[in-house]
């Protein structure tokens, strides 16, 4: 990698993968691209920012030749629950928007990183080590855009050489930037809401079990991924990849130990709980760990001390 293009820069992971790359390959080596999210300081005054839809192909190509880019995380996607919402929008931008970016990175001859998802997956997958080859038959829009992707992403790899890589992510959990509209996004809601008021009311039951990670292991994962040796990829597109498996009140738990007068209750969004419940509880993430040598740092109760530690002095400094 020597001159990486980000899209959905301002996105929940953009925004934590864009400085990441900066510092570790230079500001003007990193362009990041934004489109309907204000980007942040940290972004916009560290290196190169443009605002430009991902259906837009002639745009995007400009900054391609532009800064003769060699590498592509396309970060953009319009999650689950919003997805469900506007089923013809989320086809638009998850599917057009990255056809666009596998034929630029046809023509320009470039390496693409791809976020696929536990979405990916569906109620007739195993949902317990939910195996890394398996029955893909999700149910929801944005799991049909994720499998569509990692074959599509597939496709370009067989056909044309292209070297497209990805990970199927699990819930992400984030101090950076709020998530938009995804069935996870209780993970990090509940942080700010035991901060704030002691009291959290979930969206999900308290059972529902689902794997999650921590944005700095995911940071690592996609960047590991990519600077990984081509030749021991077998499982390119995409690998399944986990940190930590949890249900919403073993988090509520977790949280009680730092902030003991905090509690729970629930009020079921039945179109949130039908997505989770069609999603895998925990992964199997063995190709991952053995073909680049993938692991997670980031715990449960490492990641619920560090969330809590980094908000607090975020909310007391605003």
């Amino acid at each position: 990698m020597k001159k990486i293009l980000i899209t959905g820069a301002t996105g929940q992971i953009g925004s934590e993968l864009t400085p990441v790359l900066r510092k570790k390959f230079g500001s003007e080596n990193v362009i990041a691209v934004g489109h309907k999210r204000k980007p942040g300081r940290e972004i916009l005054e560290t290196g190169p920012y443009s605002s430009v839809d991902i259906r837009d192909k002639q745009a995007l190509q400009r900054l391609v030749t532009d800064h003769d880019v060699d590498t592509v995380f396309h970060l953009v996607s319009l999650l689950s629950a919003v997805a469900e919402e506007q089923p013809q929008r989320a086809w638009d931008i998850n599917m057009n928007g990255l056809s666009n970016i596998l034929e630029i990175s046809r023509e320009y001859h470039c390496a693409l990183f791809f976020p696929s998802s536990i979405a990916a997956f569906g109620p007739l997958t195993p949902p317990d080590n939910t195996p890394q080859d398996t029955i893909q038959h999700p149910n929801t829009i944005y799991g049909i855009t994720k499998v569509s992707g990692e074959l599509l992403c597939d496709y370009y790899h067989r056909r044309f050489g292209v070297d497209t890589r990805s990970v199927r992510f699990p819930g992400l959990i984030s101090h950076k930037v709020l998530p938009g509209g995804g069935t996870t996004d209780y993970a990090v809601h509940i942080f700010y809401h035991a901060l704030k008021d002691n009291h959290y009311t979930c969206f999900l039951r308290s059972d529902t079990q689902l794997d999650m990670m921590y944005m700095p292991d995911a940071i690592q994962a996609a960047i590991q991924l990519m600077e990984s040796d081509r030749e021991g990829l077998i499982h390119r597109n995409g690998y399944n990849i986990t940190a930590m498996s949890f249900a919403p009140a073993q988090l509520a738990e977790e949280i009680k130990k730092h902030i003991p007068d905090f509690t729970i209750s629930y009020t079921v969004d039945p179109v949130r709980q039908a997505i989770a419940d069609s999603w895998p509880r925990h992964m199997d993430d063995r190709s991952a760990r053995k073909e680049w040598q993938w692991a997670p740092q980031y715990t449960l109760a490492a990641m619920v001390e560090d969330m809590l530690d980094k908000l607090s002095h975020r909310i007391k400094a605003s």
